[in-house]
């Protein structure tokens, strides 16, 4: 049965609505304007991804500052979301994704790890749904420019959506991406395969690992 409009608006209103603590950012919230764009980019890709109908997911640990929390949507820079991946044929502006730099942000616009895995995929042919543990940007106390891993509270309170996600879509296979992922889903009881993050190092192993899992498609 294919993803509605309907479940796809829901998800994205009971993200929205998601109280937070004061060093994680709800990038979706309502009373932001720039919160409504990434709110609407987000619903494109979920409504894509409805089309396409991936068989994997890959799941990664958060959102960083140089990525979804400017975008909205997961590990996908400003960068990747405006030139788009022709090779995917998915994103760019001429798709109707929209940019936003918030005040501070304004210089910040690719991110290593939203290069990396795209470059990847794109290199594969592959297109898997991408989706975070904890779908909101944690970060530093007062330092909305920094990155932090995400608690297992947080992980915990990302869980809903994380299955909310499987159940939606019913995917065939899932890839967990680094440590932060894998430990979450195992304690969903969700069996999958584990990937290096391609973070700190780990391009090479990442790359190497997708390549293997995603031999025989997305």
């Amino acid at each position: 049965m294919p993803v509605a409009d309907h479940d796809i608006d829901a998800l994205i209103r009971d993200l929205s609505q998601t109280r937070l603590s004061a060093d994680a950012f709800n990038e979706y919230a309502p009373g932001n304007a720039n919160n409504a764009i990434r709110r609407a980019n987000l619903r494109l890709y979920l409504s894509s991804m409805a089309a396409l109908k991936p068989r994997t997911l890959l799941v990664m640990e958060a959102p960083g500052y140089r990525g979804c929390r400017l975008t909205g949507v997961p590990v996908t820079s400003r960068k990747v979301l405006l030139e788009g991946l022709p090779a995917l044929q998915i994103f760019g502006a001429e798709a109707g994704y929209r940019d936003v730099a918030d005040a501070g942000f304004e210089r910040v616009y690719g991110e290593q790890s939203a290069t990396i895995v795209w470059s990847a995929l794109s290199q594969l042919g592959a297109l898997p749904f991408i989706w975070n543990t904890f779908p909101f940007h944690p970060h530093k106390t007062g330092n909305p420019l920094s990155n932090r891993k995400p608690r297992k509270a947080e992980t915990e309170q990302g869980s809903a959506f994380l299955l909310r996600i499987l159940e939606l879509w019913r995917f065939q296979q899932v890839l967990a991406v680094g440590n932060v992922a894998y430990d979450t889903l195992g304690a969903l009881g969700i069996a999958c395969s584990k990937l290096r993050h391609p973070a700190h190092g780990g391009k090479n192993d990442f790359v190497a690992g997708l390549s293997a899992l995603l031999s025989v498609g997305a």
